[in-house]
This record gives C-alpha cells, structure tokens and sequence, in this order.
C-alpha cells in the first residue's frame, strides 16, 4: 500500500471518528444531564389509622391529618415516630380542627392550608396550584416538592381500600418512575400504602377537589394540589 492511500485511510478514518463525536454531541451537549429513571423524596409514612383505629371516625376520616402530619415531618426532617406517636398527632389534629373550626372529616385544599399548615403548623411555605396535567405534578416533585392531591378514592381502584373505596380522600405524592410512568406515594388509606404506586393517567383521572364537610361530591370536577416546600 503506498503513502497515498495510507493517507486517504487515515483522512477517512479521522472523519468517521469526527462525526461520531459531532453526533454524540448534539444527543447529549456539554454540561446536559440525562432525565433521572426515577424521583423519590424522602418522606415518612403512616396510615390514618396506624393502630388499625378505623372505628374511630377521627382516623377514619384523617387522611388530611395524615398526609400533612407526613408532609411536616419531612419538612422537619423527622422520622422514627411509633405507631402511638403518628396516632396521637392525626387524633390531636382532628381534635385542634373540631375546637376551632368545627370540621375536621373533609378539607377543601383552602383550608387544609389555612387551618392545618398555617394555623395549627404555622408553616407558610405551601401553595395551591391548578393540575392540567400529569407534567405538573413531576415538574413540583423533580423540583424537590411534596404535592398532597384530593382524590375519588373510589377511582384509583386500590384493592386494600375497603370497597368501593373513599369518595373523598388526601393523597401525598412523593415520586415519579419515568420508565413506568407510575407516581409513588404515601397512601394514608391502607397500612399497605407506603410507597405504593398509582399509574399516572389512572391518578390524574382520580383528582378532585372536594369541599370542607362530611364525604360531599362536587358538582364539577376541579383539578389541583398543593405544593408544600422545604426551608
């Protein structure tokens, strides 16, 4: 083989080896992180009714006490409560609700934040925002933010509510699966829900804004969350 052609070779090679690089390049450009496979914040679980307390009505509607109570203690950095202590603040909460505002079975998000977080918490760094979609909700979470939702309870179809399941319930949203498309929350609603997974279309669906009271079905369907922030 002669100088010639030893030097075309090589020119072509160099090229091949350019465009390799031009390529991957422009897939993954400098300083560009690829989408992590899945978020998941740190957030403590209990049920509503951590003794298994569901004849009393102050546990058995205490999914908002619950998931605040969890919300605060990631907030706080908390974690290692007893059964006993997690019972004690839901059951205290509902108490501190009858006492001062006369409700403590249903929230509207409104006073959820109002009497809860601001009032009883006195924490302020919470916020109510509309839900259009499931990107929303991942957009707050891949910030570092928890998001409680109201739910139909009966439209998640979870097979360790008692059935048909709640028509009024509080859900904490603390991840997301990207290779799933499953959000993982804490589901107050079952000793089973730390965790648990909830396809995101079927979630989306299930969101519902509901009004301050006892177990009362909304005439129309309203969709938001509210975004609780760290410090």
């Amino acid at each position: 083989m002669n100088n010639n052609i030893k030097t075309l070779l090589k020119i072509g090679l160099s090229l091949i080896a350019l465009n390799s690089l031009v390529f991957l390049s422009m897939a993954n450009p400098a300083g560009a992180q690829a989408a992590p496979k899945t978020i998941l914040l740190d957030v403590p679980f209990t049920s509503q009714a951590p003794l298994g307390q569901w004849s009393d009505l102050r546990q058995e509607d205490g999914c908002e006490e619950a998931v605040t109570a969890m919300a605060m203690a990631w907030v706080k950095g908390t974690s290692g409560w007893t059964k006993t202590q997690w019972r004690n603040r839901i059951v205290g909460l509902s108490d501190w609700e009858s006492k001062h505002f006369g409700e403590y079975r249903d929230t509207i998000l409104k006073d959820t934040v109002a009497w809860i977080f601001k009032s009883y918490y006195n924490y302020d760094k919470v916020s109510i925002k509309p839900v259009n979609s499931t990107a929303d909700i991942v957009k707050e979470l891949a910030a570092g933010h928890v998001v409680l939702t109201p739910m139909n309870g009966q439209a998640l179809h979870n097979p360790y509510y008692v059935q048909p399941g709640p028509i009024t319930h509080m859900m904490l949203i603390k991840g997301y699966d990207y290779n799933t498309r499953e959000f993982i929350v804490n589901d107050a609603g079952t000793k089973r829900g730390e965790s648990y997974r909830y396809p995101a279309d079927i979630l989306f669906k299930a969101i519902r804004v509901y009004d301050t009271g006892s177990h009362i079905i909304p005439k129309t369907v309203t969709k938001a969350m509210i975004v609780v922030e760290k410090n």
